[in-house]
């Protein structure tokens, strides 16, 4: 099993600090470095600036969002990325949630399983440098009846093919993505639910497409907090949970929610939802269960979290994404030193 990192969104006042941790991250071994964006921070510009100052680490979009780029667009810039990184930019896509697509890039949040299939076909034929045409319910290129013309990418890859993920939750996405990707992006996971909520799915995908796991890369994200007090540890994490098993999306579509009741907290995720829409966020925040934090990230000392790597591992993980937590940077290079020793410890290194 390999170690990633995720940095998060750019621009929530460590900025600094996430390249330290970046470099750090790199000089230990990392594999890939993963940045995100919502409504902020673009992450194609935070990769860039990455890419220029490490050496060996991936650098990977967690994710570029769909309704915020035309295909073309998102084909361009990963070629770009892949060949200013000297081959290392993996493109994580994903069609983020309908307040973010409607409310701030104005795209109506309507069958998203299959504007995401159109989206990754436009995007592979654009980088696979053929000329560009496409004839589907959401895109057509070139448009009919005008000057438009099948042109192809000038911009070469340093790789014939970049790794494509999505970022996957529902059960239905995740077969697709097990069909049409090269790696799924998970999060909230847990390694005693993951074949039932996560890997059975995207083995159905995979099977669908005439293909096995092999191969396939399972890259959930987890927190990170090194100390003997798991239950204070669990507590930083309160208000992470909540935001988005009770906020994240609106009371009828939180896929969030949605998978916290597949794990068997039906009852609670809807506490927390009626807690964190009602304005309680603090209540919200109360009402997490302590195993459902501790399920979904990485606390206690580092002879635990090797254990925990060992289930994840087992669960069928391929990339253990790392998200090291502290109020300084000392504090957050520790948890990712920890997070390379607990590898070591599990025997699950490469």
């Amino acid at each position: 099993m390999r170690l990633g990192i995720n940095l998060g969104y750019w621009g929530a006042g460590m900025d600094g600090d996430n390249l330290a941790v970046a470099q750090e991250a790199d000089r230990l071994g990392y594999d890939v470095c993963w940045a995100a964006e919502a409504y902020g921070s673009d992450v194609p510009t935070v990769l860039a600036w990455v890419a220029a100052q490490t050496e060996s680490i991936d650098v990977g979009s967690a994710i570029m969002q769909i309704p915020a780029r035309q295909p073309a667009m998102t084909a361009m810039t990963a070629a770009t990325l892949d060949s200013l990184s000297g081959g290392r930019f993996r493109l994580g896509l994903g069609v983020s949630g309908p307040q973010v697509s409607e409310g701030w890039y104005g795209v109506k949040f309507d069958k998203p399983l299959a504007r995401t299939r159109e989206y990754v076909e436009i995007v592979r034929k654009a980088m696979s440098r053929e000329r560009l045409s496409y004839d589907g319910e959401h895109w057509t290129l070139p448009l009919p009846d005008g000057p438009g013309k099948p042109i192809k990418l000038t911009v070469h890859p340093q790789r014939e093919h970049i790794p494509l993920y999505i970022a996957a939750i529902g059960p239905k996405n995740l077969e697709q993505t097990g069909e049409i990707a090269d790696g799924a992006l998970l999060i909230f996971p847990s390694a005693e639910h993951l074949e039932d909520t996560a890997v059975k799915h995207l083995r159905a995908g995979r099977e669908k497409a005439g293909k096995t796991m092999e191969g396939f890369d399972v890259c959930p994200t987890l927190p990170l907090a090194i100390g003997d007090d798991v239950n204070g540890l669990a507590d930083m994490f309160r208000p992470y949970t909540a935001l988005y098993v009770g906020g994240m999306g609106s009371r009828k579509q939180n896929f969030y929610n949605q998978l916290a009741q597949r794990m068997g907290y039906e009852k609670e995720a809807a506490e927390i939802q009626d807690k964190y829409l009602s304005g309680d966020k603090s209540g919200a925040a109360a009402a997490v269960p302590h195993r459902l934090i501790d399920q979904t990230t990485l606390l206690g000392s580092v002879e635990r979290i090797a254990e925990r790597m060992q289930a994840y591992a087992a669960a069928g993980v391929t990339t253990l994404t790392l998200a090291p937590a502290g109020f300084t940077l000392d504090e957050r290079l520790a948890a990712l030193r920890a997070g390379t020793d607990a590898l070591e410890r599990s025997g699950l290194a490469a």
